[in-house]
Formats: C-alpha cells, structure tokens, sequence
C-alpha cells in the first residue's frame, strides 16, 4: 500500500527519486500515465494491469468508455526504475503535469503514486485541510 507524502528533486533529465519505501514495489517495472486532477500516476505493473484489464472490459459504445481508455492508454509509458532508484519521466507528463521546475511531491495514493507539481499539490491539498471542504467530499462516499 503506497501512502505518504515526500519531496523529490526533478533533474535536468527528468529523472525523479522514488521514495526507497516504495522502490521494491516497482522493481518489476511500472507505468506512469497522466492522472485526474492534473498530476501523474505511477502504477506498479500488477496494479496497471489490474487497471488496464477493467478498462478493457467498458463497453466500446459507450463515449465516456472510449474517452477514459484512450485517456488512459495514450498517456501511459512503461518505466523502470534505475540502480539509484529514479525513473524517468517523459517530456509531455512533465509539460502536462507542471512539473517543469526541479521539484516534486511523491503522494501514496493506495495502490499506485501520485506525481504533482508543488504549486498544484500546494492548491489542491489546502482544500483537504478545511475540515467543512473535506466533509463536503466525504458526502455520500459511506464513509
């Protein structure tokens, strides 16, 4: 399970740090694709293809389906990580994620990662942070 938050550096060659935590978990290889809200998902490759297979099974009919898939299976890279444990992240991820300086925040996200620029994460997270904006989104979850 991937939880926690971590600051990474981003170098000139987009290569990001995984947190050491995590890296055994990605050790068979990954997948790093866009993500909603504007940030990047890293899958370890039996989570993708867990994802990957309920995808396959929406129905072709259907808009929203074929929007999703293409969403998920035109913005996704196979990566693996390195001896120092970074991965590369691809040019168009960085662009569409913002992660354009020489940082990033690593978010455990359950069954994969989340990769957010710090100015979004920053925006994003304030809301989490108000007790009556956070009830708000936990409204008919049944939680």
């Amino acid at each position: 399970m991937f939880t926690g938050e971590y600051r990474h550096s981003v170098d000139e060659k987009g290569r990001v740090a995984v947190p050491i935590r995590f890296r055994a978990d990605l050790a068979g290889g990954a997948m790093v694709s866009k993500w909603i809200d504007g940030c990047l998902a890293i899958f370890p490759r039996d989570a993708w293809d867990q994802l990957a297979s309920k995808a396959s099974n929406l129905l072709v009919t259907d808009a929203s389906a074929r929007t999703f898939q293409r969403f998920l299976y035109g913005n996704a890279f196979e990566v693996e990580l390195d001896r120092q444990g970074r991965l590369v992240v691809p040019a168009s991820l960085r662009e569409y994620s913002g992660l354009t300086g020489d940082a990033a925040v690593v978010v455990g996200s359950f069954d994969h990662l989340e990769l957010w620029s710090p100015d979004r994460w920053r925006a994003y997270s304030a809301g989490m942070d108000v007790p009556e904006v956070l009830a708000q989104h936990l409204q008919g979850l049944g939680i």
